[in-house]
């Protein structure tokens, strides 16, 4: 009888790291994805979908296993661009004084190769099923949306959701995303009439406009915060005049704003109320908006516990339930399942000399390895 499949945590990581795939990513990382799955008795569905701008992206869906209780893992493996001024290459990963470097060590190619290699450990753990998108850094118009769609096409169907995102802050295992804020951007064009600054009754100037209905949303106090949730912000993230002429009133000024919500609100109604704010000032003006994402919240519950439990042995700590953050492919995921989020450290993702601790990463596979066998023996 051959001996069980074994997984070398540092070395999958390394081999992710080293398949470049800044969004949308295709190709050779999901090449090292698969091979690392099949020996494990996976079945590994891969498809490409999508047409630019936005795509084509590739993506994985992988299962084993059909007794209950069914868990998922969900994540990415496309990651944001290097940048300059690393100290050695991005996609040629290293390892040094304890720490492996590269793009994607820690958001996420790190979690993916952790729970993996959990998988290898724990083969009897009810049914399994790995979610991998190659687009969650970008505007993720084909990643774990097209994910979801293939999975009830296929009737595949998971009691609980993990995604392996960074959520520790300062220790691996402080935090635990129980929920995330919501997120909608919403783009302003006030119109004017061009003309001489000298003879300005001649013209319309929709600057002023633009200007006061910024103030008014600036001031707005959404709310206080909810029970899980922090207060609702509203940033205006970009003003646009692109006027190179000192003698002349603009045709149009433009701005963006953002806006993070909790469980208090929904991104379209804060849309429509953008809208009215800026029209009492500029009544011609052009307000559209896109909602990326509604608040969500997994009650604690039977899959925090658990993780909570899982953690606590491992590192001591009992993590923080948490809602803090931007948003994560867990706003689409909630739609099939009780989804919580939890990950390496966060402090250095998406910066330059991208790097996570090697103890870390076997710490993160025996917590995801615990995490399954605490869930098969409450099947």
């Amino acid at each position: 009888m051959s001996a069980p499949a074994t997984v070398n945590v540092v070395a999958l990581a390394r081999a992710l790291i080293d398949a470049e795939s800044v969004t949308p990513a295709r190709g050779a990382v999901f090449d090292v994805l698969e091979a690392a799955l099949l020996p494990l008795g996976f079945a590994v569905d891969r498809f490409v979908v999508g047409e630019a701008p936005d795509g084509p992206v590739e993506n994985l869906l992988a299962t084993r296993g059909t007794s209950r209780p069914h868990l998922a893992f969900a994540g990415h493996v496309d990651v944001v661009p290097a940048g300059d001024g690393w100290t050695s290459d991005a996609f040629a990963s290293q390892v040094r004084d304890g720490l492996l470097y590269g793009r994607g060590a820690v958001d996420m190619k790190g979690a993916v190769a952790a729970f993996v290699a959990a998988t290898a450990a724990s083969s009897d753990v009810g049914q399994v099923t790995l979610i991998i998108t190659g687009d969650e850094e970008g505007p993720a118009t084909y990643g774990t949306e097209s994910l979801i769609e293939r999975m009830r096409d296929r009737g595949i169907a998971p009691d609980l959701c993990l995604v392996g995102e960074p959520t520790s802050a300062r220790a691996l295992g402080d935090t635990i995303k129980i929920g995330r804020r919501g997120s909608v951007n919403i783009w302003i064009e006030v119109p004017g009439r061009q003309g001489h600054v000298a003879y300005p009754h001649l013209a319309d100037n929709p600057i002023p406009k633009l200007v006061a209905a910024l103030a008014e949303l600036d001031a707005l106090v959404l709310d206080k915060g909810s029970e899980w949730f922090q207060p609702s912000n509203l940033e205006v993230t970009d003003i646009t005049v692109g006027n190179p002429a000192t003698n002349v009133i603009p045709a149009a000024a433009k701005a963006r704003v953002s806006i993070r919500f909790n469980d208090l609100h929904q991104g379209d109604t804060l849309a429509t109320r953008v809208a009215e704010i800026v029209r009492r000032h500029a009544p011609e003006a052009i307000v559209t908006s896109r909602v990326s994402g509604e608040a969500f919240l997994t009650e604690p519950g039977p899959l925090s516990a658990m993780l909570s439990a899982a953690i606590l042995h491992e590192t001591g700590l009992t993590p923080e339930l948490s809602t803090t953050g931007g948003t994560s492919d867990a706003r689409f995921l909630r739609a099939l399942c009780p989804v919580i989020e939890f990950g390496l450290l966060n402090v250095t993702m998406h910066q330059r000399d991208e790097a996570v601790a090697i103890d870390d990463l076997h710490a993160l596979t025996r917590i995801y390895a615990d995490l399954l066998r605490r869930a098969s023996s409450v099947g």
